[in-house]
């Protein structure tokens, strides 16, 4: 899948859409204005951007997802961790970590996930 790379006012729109989906155009200008003070070109012009970098289709005025929201933001958290961290886990981990002790349900948790992950 090719790398999507969202400005902030963008991704407040893609979750918009997400959360709606699927929505017709008419009830996302109404939302893009009650939500983000936004008039319907300004809806449509990042709706089309969004849809031509390959995250919405917009067909007969009804706007669906081609990536879900839990796949987009999980290959943009992985590509954080590549270029941040060397693609290093357990050095993001430690980064994350670093100034904040761990709960322990957040640790079992974490076991349980590299438990599957073995």
């Amino acid at each position: 899948m090719a790398e999507i790379q969202l400005g902030i006012i963008e991704k407040l729109f893609a979750d918009i859409i997400w959360s709606m989906e699927p929505v017709s155009t008419s009830d996302l200008v109404k939302a893009a204005k009650d939500e983000l003070g936004w008039a319907r070109t300004t809806t449509y012009t990042v709706l089309h951007r969004l849809c031509n970098k390959g995250l919405f289709v917009n067909e007969k005025s009804v706007v669906t997802s081609l990536i879900s929201k839990d796949s987009f933001y999980t290959l943009q958290s992985r590509r954080f961790v590549e270029e941040t961290f060397d693609g290093s886990l357990p050095k993001f981990l430690a980064a994350f970590t670093g100034e904040k002790k761990l709960t322990k349900k957040e640790a079992d948790v974490l076991r349980k996930m590299i438990d599957e992950a073995e």
